[in-house]
């Protein structure tokens, strides 16, 4: 049977959406391969059948097209080794790991170091290996903490280039107003031809080489980007300027070369700075991880980093303390505020053999719990990769952008070309003009502003998602959430909360309630059913006693028997009482009392004799109504589905301004009637929380997990709402609505910057240096106007 893998490469020296769309186009075409290469996050994300394809061929294939796959280097810690048969040993076992480039260790110092591709394997991999093989290691802390972000990196060397073109410019720049104002405000000298050649080469070929570098690796890949774009019309100023300085003549351009390259250096400064804000939901998500741990081995406490946290690891955590990663409480009872995952602020009582999630906050007391999830596993970290995957994935309106763009430099280069022919042999124009005309068409022609118009705003979008409990699994999701019409709600555990509890007790006999309650508990305790757990859990309040039941037997959708004593005991519905000759009595209109009222009506009879009734109502949550109540007032028809009797179901829908109900549907019906809705031509949200829940979800349009449910339900969602508040659904909406809008803005701009300055430029309207500024700032507005989704209220 084949595996598909799902792989994510970090790429260097794309420059333009040209870049991108190559590579994809390049991936794609190689069989058993789903590629998206997203621009803004320098990503490739590539799903394969592993039979079919191996990640080191997508390496040699991007490395082919002249752009680079990024390694990274892993600084270990590495105890146990006695001799260099160690060592050896080490380097030998990760050397051959899939993915590592280069291995080398230290038996000395205990150290190494391991050079290795992202995507192909990661650290925990190689770690683990080490381990396997029967010695310690762990991440080296001082590389760690003197470990420089590579974003920043690209701002300061982008910052240094852009001050270092302008001081060579901006004589240049006076020379060119002193040009045109025939002032001749400046030295007769500065406008000497060498010197203007000598200020213009540092320019060109050093703040420059990034632009001819890119160009050579573009072009010997087969493709041409903007770098090409740059690289040919500053070029052919400045070496046009070059051949007039040899002839003696005054008139040059040396200006127009440099100015361009200064003024794209500024527009790559201004968008890696913003590009770095796009991504700063993740850095807040990391920031909520504790970085310390306490953890309690050999009965010893000892502070260690998070990293190195195991699994079964007995943690402590004191009051004030984060929880540094997932587990099971063993000891000790605290109230925990889990705000960062589920929105209620509230703290949530814990004790003995509840559930802690990592980067929560412990408010009172000290435990202690057993680590459950660590690392890449643990609530947080997921959270964390469906960000990131959502982040690097493609919205469907971006394929658009990416095939134009991928016509647009050969277009452009044409057009300039074309231009340049136009002026020079028909128009009867100079030599002269003629080149500032092609050199403005190539470098207004670029389309940085179109690649990065979606990849922009699908980070800031998810990001911002992420920021309100709302994780969507991928751009696709985002674009399609609003283009919806209608909205189905599973009642248990997403209207509802999930925890039914005991409301009514019917004594029908000379039996006090508290033992009819007794009775049906003792029974009830045999059974795993939520409805048996209220009257179970209701009973212990009571302190009630209970029986041993003999010969329990669970009827699936109708009750329970036992024998208690000599007597037969039942609890159930009306129908298990009717196929055992129970009769009802003048009982009837009480219990339809209580069901008209949404509640869940259980009778119990002893022998033949019925002895009284328990109601059990799963709560309605607080914001329910609120979020039904907006979702209608946004156009949705919204429908309630649930395993309820109609009566009890409509009493609870009603009671949240629901009037549709899909009653007495059993799990397996769920999807059948999403897709029965959707053959009626409507488009379908589905929001649940159950593992019955889960064939619903992915049938739907767009599903929803309300991420207090289970791993299932959020494995088959498009889109998970962590704060298991309904009122999510219409933030989620709306922030689809925001971004999409958002999208449209970019790439109509972007598509306008293109369609007018082309033609502008053609006709010899526009100065290149005037180009280099447009097209800078035209990527810059883009960007800009992306992280003003920031900015946006989602409720």
């Amino acid at each position: 049977m084949n595996m598909t893998k799902k792989i994510q490469l970090p790429i260097q020296g794309m420059t333009c959406a040209a870049c991108s769309s190559r590579i994809e186009k390049v991936l794609n075409k190689q069989e058993g391969v789903n590629a998206t290469v997203n621009l803004t996050m320098e990503k490739a994300t590539l799903e394969f059948d592993e039979a079919l394809f191996s990640p080191q061929q997508a390496v040699e294939k991007i490395e082919k097209l002249g752009y680079h796959v990024e390694d990274e280097s892993l600084d270990l810690s590495i105890e146990g080794m006695t001799c260099a048969a160690c060592s050896a040993r080490i380097e030998k076992v990760i050397g051959k790991l899939d993915g590592v480039k280069e291995a080398t260790v230290n038996l000395t110092m205990e150290r190494g170091k391991v050079r290795y591709t992202p995507g192909l394997i990661d650290e925990e991999t190689i770690i683990k290996r080490i381990e396997k093989v029967g010695y310690s290691a762990k991440r080296h802390r001082e590389n760690e903490d003197g470990k420089k972000n590579k974003k920043d990196k690209l701002v300061k060397k982008q910052q240094f280039l852009f001050l270092f073109a302008l001081v060579f410019s901006i004589p240049l720049f006076i020379t060119m107003i002193d040009h045109f104002s025939n002032a001749m405000l400046l030295p007769h000298w500065l406008m000497n031809g060498y010197l203007q050649w000598a200020l213009a080469t540092p320019v060109q070929f050093y703040a420059g080489l990034q632009f001819y570098k890119g160009a050579y690796k573009s072009l010997r890949g087969g493709s041409a980007n903007m770098d090409v774009l740059v690289a040919m019309g500053t070029s052919a100023a400045y070496f046009y300027s070059v051949y007039l300085v040899m002839l003696g003549e005054v008139n040059l351009f040396f200006e127009t070369s440099a100015i361009i390259i200064t003024l794209i250096l500024l527009g790559k400064l201004l968008e890696a700075k913003a590009k770095g804000s796009t991504s700063e939901a993740i850095k807040t998500l990391m920031g909520l991880q504790a970085k310390k741990a306490t953890v309690i081995r050999n009965g010893e406490e000892s502070l260690i980093a998070i990293e190195d946290v195991q699994s079964g690891d007995l943690v402590k955590v004191r009051p004030g303390e984060k929880i540094p990663v997932d587990g099971i409480v063993h000891e000790g009872q605290s109230s925990v505020d889990e705000s960062m995952l589920t929105g209620e602020s509230i703290p949530t009582d814990k004790t003995v053999g509840d559930e802690v999630i990592g980067a929560t906050i412990n408010k009172q007391g000290s435990i202690t719990f057993h680590a459950t999830k660590v690392g890449k596993d643990s609530t947080l970290a997921q959270i964390v990769k469906v960000v990131e995957d959502a982040q690097g994935s493609k919205a469907p309106i971006q394929r658009m952008a990416d095939i134009i763009s991928g016509y647009f430099v050969p277009t452009a280069l044409l057009i300039a070309i074309l231009s340049f022919i136009g002026w020079y042999f028909f128009a009867g124009a100079s030599f002269q003009v003629a080149l500032i005309n092609f050199t403005a068409v190539l470098v207004i022609a670029c389309p940085c502003a179109l690649g990065l118009a979606t990849p922009t705003s699908i980070m800031v979008g998810t990001g911002k998602g992420a920021e309100n409990g709302i994780l969507y699994k991928g751009g696709e999701h985002l674009e399609r959430a609003h283009h919806t019409d209608t909205i189905v709600l599973d009642k248990t555990g997403t209207i509802t909360k999930g925890s039914p509890e005991v409301t009514d007790l019917l004594a029908f006999s000379t039996e006090s309630e508290d033992k009819i309650l007794q009775i049906a508990a003792s029974i009830e305790s045999y059974s795993e059913h939520p409805l048996g757990l209220a009257v179970v859990n209701k009973a212990k309040e009571s302190q009630l006693p209970f029986s041993t039941i003999a010969g329990f037997v669970a009827i699936p959708g109708y009750g329970l028997t036992g024998k208690l004593a000599d007597s037969q005991v039942y609890v159930g519905t009306r129908k298990l009482m009717m196929d055992n000759n129970i009769s009802l009595g003048d009982t009837e209109a009480r219990i339809t009392a209580l069901e008209q009222e949404g509640k869940t009506v259980m009778l119990l009879a002893v022998d033949s004799t019925l002895m009284g009734a328990i109601a059990v109502a799963d709560q309605v949550k607080e914001t329910s109504q609120q979020a039904v109540s907006e979702l209608k007032s946004q156009g949705y028809e919204v429908i309630m589905i649930t395993g309820d009797n109609e009566r009890t179901a409509k009493a609870i829908a009603a009671s949240v301004g629901i009037d549709s109900v899909f009653a007495e549907v059993l799990p397996e019906q769920k999807a059948e009637r999403v897709k029965q809705l959707q053959d009626e031509g409507k488009k379908v949200i589905m929001v649940g929380d159950g593992i019955n829940d889960a064939p619903a979800l992915a049938t739907a349009d767009i599903g929803m997990a309300i991420g207090t449910g289970t791993d299932v339900a959020m494995e088959a969602a498009d889109i998970t709402l962590m704060r298991g508040d309904l009122r999510s659904i219409p933030q989620a909406i709306r922030l689809s609505h925001l971004t999409m809008r958002n999208i449209k803005q970019n790439l109509f701009w972007a598509f306008v910057y293109n369609s007018i300055g082309i033609p502008i430029a053609a006709l010899g309207l526009l100065a290149p240096w005037v180009a280099g500024a447009a097209m800078a700032f035209s990527s810059v507005s883009v960007v800009s106007n992306s992280l003003r989704l920031k900015r946006v209220k989602v409720e």
